[in-house]
């Protein structure tokens, strides 16, 4: 509950045109919600959806095969594996 209550304190400022402030109080009246909170659920919807798209891959079918068997099966180690997992044991142990 106190999570919800530190939320509410943070604000953002948005400053619009005439036009766009009475479509957003008439989505809003249609909505039967405040300007504040249609604002706030679109933007959040909106924002989700521009990270879901940026942070997620799409593989063709035959490029996920690839992915898949190599997770599965994966290759035995050559030796430039086991240079780089020195260097970084190195790196990590400083």
């Amino acid at each position: 509950m106190a999570e919800a209550a530190e939320s509410k304190r943070a604000r953002v400022h948005l400053r619009v045109d005439a036009r766009s402030k009475r479509t957003l109080e008439r989505a809003a009246a249609y909505e039967e919600t405040t300007v504040s909170r249609f604002v706030l659920r679109n933007a959040v919807a909106a924002a989700e959806r521009v990270i879901e798209a940026r942070e997620r891959i799409v593989l063709p079918a035959t490029d996920w095969d690839a992915f898949h068997d190599a997770l599965l099966h994966p290759p035995e180690p050559n030796a430039a594996l086991r240079r780089a997992a020195r260097r970084y044991r190195e790196r990590v142990r400083g």
